[in-house]
């Protein structure tokens, strides 16, 4: 579960794909669409940056523009993204009614438009939790994409499927997400695209090839990723040869993690980064250096807000406590 979340920690700043001038654009309306796009890249750029409320008012002011204008493809555009700024906000109530707003515009003959709002409908229909509906919706934009030449959004499709379709569709839909990002040379998705696929091992608990699908991501994210980025890639490598038992490996890989955790002011993944060498102190025979680790992990993840998002690892963590302190006689 928590390695999961980390990996769309690691791809959420891809998940936006930027508009393109083309459904509705005609010689008289060009200055405005070209404003019109402006305006949506500076949303997207806000929503990549993780400002919601921006990227929210910016995405609305741009629906009412396009309603000014007549571009029905931006407004379709615009209203589905700020149905996702509620959505990713915790306020699904007010972006399902933007969603419907989105869903009265939208038109499979404007490519941008019905694309983008597949996107966000299957985001709404994931959270839900109705998987099966998501991966159809995602599915459908696939296929829609690949038609369209919108090779970016095809991948984001194929992404999306390898998350929420069963094992075998994740691990299937994952490769076809890397195929068509290296045939489109569309080489800033291979990072998420590779964590995806490594986290699917790991769920399935082939450790081994969650280790190669992880290293290949850790190439991709220190090519295009921040900081953050490549320390979760990192982090990511060092936890699958924990998995896999490699004590020594795992040991050489979390070790420098501590200090840049510090550096980054990244608490969640200080607190991980413990978990893991907990792990890995049990591992060679020390529970009572485990113990240390594991409350500092539960400290710093309990600020991180881990009992909402992650109940159930929460839970088990508190468990493992207890019961080494009862080993220990405490």
């Amino acid at each position: 579960m928590c390695t999961r979340l980390l990996m769309l920690f690691l791809s959420a700043s891809l998940l936006v794909i930027s508009s393109v001038v083309g459904d509705d654009s005609s010689p008289a309306q060009d200055n405005n669409i070209a404003m019109l796009m402006e305006r949506m890249e500076q949303g997207d750029l806000a929503f990549k940056a993780r400002d919601y409320e921006m990227a929210r008012d910016l995405f609305a002011e741009t629906a009412d523009m396009a309603r000014m204008f007549g571009s029905n493809s931006i407004l379709t555009e615009a209203y589905a993204m700020v149905a996702r700024t509620y959505l990713i906000m915790g306020k699904d109530m007010i972006g399902r009614a933007m969603l419907a707003k989105s869903g009265d515009f939208a038109m499979k003959e404007e490519p941008l438009g019905w694309s983008r709002f597949l996107g966000v409908r299957g985001r709404f229909e994931w959270q839900s939790g109705e998987l099966d509906k998501a991966t159809a919706t995602f599915k459908e934009m696939y296929e829609f994409c690949s038609t369209a030449n919108l090779h970016e959004r095809a991948i984001d499709a194929a992404h999306m499927v390898a998350i929420t379709g069963s094992p075998e569709e994740q691990i299937a839909w994952g490769k076809k997400g890397i195929a068509e990002a290296e045939a489109g040379k569309v080489t800033g998705w291979l990072g998420p695209l590779w964590n995806n696929l490594g986290a699917t091992y790991e769920d399935l608990g082939t450790y081994d090839q969650a280790l190669e699908a992880y290293l290949k991501a850790r190439e991709y994210h220190y090519l295009y990723g921040d900081d953050m980025n490549k320390l979760i890639a990192d982090w990511a490598v060092g936890h699958a040869y924990r998995l896999s038992g490699d004590i020594k490996n795992a040991r050489i890989w979390l070790d420098p993690l501590f200090k840049r955790c510090v550096d980054l002011n990244a608490g969640e993944f200080l607190g991980w980064t413990h978990k893991d060498y907990a792990e890995v102190e049990l591992l060679d025979g020390h529970p009572e250096l485990a113990l240390e680790h594991l409350l500092k992990a539960e400290a710093l993840l309990k600020k991180a807000g881990i009992q909402s998002w992650a109940p159930e690892d929460y839970n088990k963590l508190v468990v493992q406590i207890d019961e080494l302190k009862k080993n220990a006689g405490e």
